[in-house]
């Protein structure tokens, strides 16, 4: 049976503050990609997030981010080489000791935000976020842009790689993602976007903006925790997939 990871961005609620519906989304994903405190998340939060995803065997990945709070992670900060590997270092530390009282681990890290886009193509700021993770733990996965040569310079550096499709966002001809700023760059029909990412997960292939297909080899599928309507989103994901044949998994087998 072809398998596919399902994954989501969560622990970004922050004191009083909630963002998505973390509990119900950990009951669809099979993986979560778990906010580290600097662009979203307090301690709490974060802890009470990985304890429900080691409850219901979801995999955990470090969300890393810039320190960017009030931007959400999304403004893109020149930060030099050896800053940025102390920022991943640190945040992914914090996270596995959370994820040690919880009873689980961090097995996969992906950048957010700014961050994530940056590194797609940066490879100065990629090599000093994939030195980060070489430091803490090598064994870790990067999970990046599909088709993105952030992918090539972290196998090249020794990391093993996961390639990751957006379902709520759209993207261009050449396979980078529609800006925010522009319309149309953030998808919420729930029914298009299952039968989108149906196509993806059987025949590589989803539709750019411009309506030309798109290749794209994905091994796993995002639905952003703080999209409008994402719960429904991803449960209309998983079931369409599901009744479909394909199965949704973490891909590394289990948490």
């Amino acid at each position: 049976m072809r398998s596919i990871d399902l994954n989501s961005d969560l622990g970004e609620g922050y004191g009083a503050w909630t963002m998505g519906d973390d509990t119900a989304m950990l009951d669809i994903v099979s993986s979560a990609n778990v906010a580290c405190g600097f662009h979203a998340g307090d301690p709490a939060t974060i802890l009470a997030t990985v304890r429900r995803a080691a409850e219901r065997g979801v995999a955990v990945g470090a969300h890393v981010s810039y320190p960017d709070r009030v931007g959400f992670g999304r403004r893109n900060m020149d930060v030099t080489s050896e800053e940025l590997t102390a920022d991943v270092i640190y945040q992914i530390g914090a996270l596995q000791g959370l994820c040690a009282a919880a009873g689980t681990r961090v097995s996969y890290v992906k950048p957010h935000g700014a961050l994530y886009n940056t590194i797609a193509s940066d490879s100065r700021q990629a090599a000093a976020v994939i030195a980060g993770i070489q430091v803490v733990d090598p064994s870790l996965v990067l999970m990046g842009l599909a088709g993105a040569p952030i992918l090539v310079q972290a196998r090249e550096a020794g990391l093993a790689t996961i390639a990751e499709a957006f379902a709520d966002r759209a993207y261009t001809p050449e396979g980078t993602l529609v800006s925010r700023r522009q319309a149309g760059a953030v998808l919420e029909d729930a029914e298009a976007i299952a039968r989108r990412m149906l196509r993806l997960a059987t025949d590589g292939v989803i539709d750019a903006v411009d309506g030309s297909p798109l290749s794209l080899e994905a091994e796993s599928i995002c639905v952003h925790g703080a999209s409008p309507g994402a719960v429904a989103m991803a449960a209309r994901i998983r079931e369409v997939l599901l009744a479909h044949g394909v199965k949704v998994a973490a891909f590394g087998g289990d948490a």
